[in-house]
């Protein structure tokens, strides 16, 4: 890709982390699982419940990722391809970084390296400052390369033929317009047949579900909505190699740090079916989760997040990566006994 910039540059990895960032003992633990468990304050509608047989989810790895440069950091859009050895990462400061990820024979990763970075440019080529128009926060490539962003501050959705190239503004709803400040178009996917779609971070009501709004044919419309379950809100979205809409939402527990979540969901013409969710981490596990990759890995479909860390030097920037292994349901009728257990009762 072209660049104003072009370098090597290595991540530090951390080895193979098994967890929490520090050492807890079994009672701070035990606490911080029973608050996890009672700050999920909605339990899933039955109605959406999964069906069928809940896959396994594995962590692979986590590694920390740092470049010694003032842009480096604030990551909220990821995307990796060909097979997890090359990334796109946005910044919600209208930054754009690229390059490749060694991996282990395992497939964990080992280095990351920058090959190359650009400030975002506006509709008429001038660099994007971070604020109300540089927050950029969602990230989504096409099968012909264009890359797609989603903006809060001034709300909207852009397309750039490059990462060098000017912004090309799609229409904007009224909707947009009224969307809640800093807590707008945070979650970006796009369909193989090129089909947007955007989520808000807040939908506006505890007990009102994520809007889904939809591009295509060159007009906007929201044909559906997204369950909101508990205190999470929607922070990235992506489209997997099986079809499904995978969702990471997150969770702010102020001194007890953040905690995230995912969900997945069957895509129909008439909206989202078959809500599963795959992981939920304890509070102080991982950074503040912001951005999400799906993509298929040789032994299962791979989650990829990155973290934004928010320019502080108390966060940090690190990819967790996890592996959704599907299950196949038992085919082994019940016993007989067990028939007539449930008849006598």
């Amino acid at each position: 890709m072209p660049s104003r910039r072009r370098r090597a540059l290595s991540g530090l990895a951390t080895g193979h982390d098994d967890g929490f960032r520090r050492p807890l003992g079994g009672i701070a633990l035990a606490f911080l699982t029973v608050l996890a468990t009672l700050s999920h304050s909605c339990a899933a509608d039955p109605a959406t419940q999964s069906r069928g047989v809940a896959p396994l989810v594995e962590r692979v790895d986590t590694h920390v990722w740092s470049i010694d440069e003032p842009d480096f950091g604030g990551y909220s859009g990821l995307h990796l391809s060909e097979g997890g050895t090359r990334f796109i990462a946005l910044s919600d400061r209208a930054t754009l970084r690229w390059g490749r990820i060694e991996r282990d024979p395992d497939g964990r990763i080992l280095r990351v390296l920058s090959e190359g970075d650009t400030r975002i440019k506006d509709s008429e080529g001038r660099p994007l400052r971070p604020g109300w128009r540089g927050d950029s926060e969602g990230l989504a490539v096409g099968k012909d390369g264009k890359l797609w962003i989603s903006y809060e501050g001034l709300t909207r959705v852009v397309s750039h033929d490059t990462p060098e190239s000017p912004a090309h503004v799609l229409p904007r709803p009224e909707a947009f317009k009224q969307m809640q400040r800093n807590s707008s178009l945070e979650s970006l996917a796009i369909l193989p047949d090129g089909t947007l779609l955007t989520i808000p971070e807040r939908s506006g009501g505890m007990n009102r579900p994520f809007p889904v709004w939809r591009f295509r044919d060159g007009a906007w419309d929201q044909p559906f909505s997204i369950p909101r379950r508990g205190d999470f809100l929607a922070v990235d979205a992506d489209i997997g190699p099986d079809g499904r809409l995978y969702l990471l939402e997150r969770d702010f527990m102020g001194l007890l740090g953040f905690r995230s979540r995912v969900r997945r969901f069957d895509l129909t013409p008439d909206g989202v079916t078959n809500e599963q969710e795959l992981l939920v981490s304890l509070p102080l596990q991982y950074d503040n989760l912001e951005g999400m990759s799906v993509w298929q890995g040789p032994q299962g479909i791979m989650l990829t997040l990155i973290s934004d860390d928010n320019f502080s030097r108390f966060q940090r920037t690190e990819f967790v990566e996890f592996r959704v292994v599907e299950q196949q349901p038992d085919p082994t009728p019940p016993a007989q006994s067990d028939k007539t257990a449930l008849q006598s009762d």
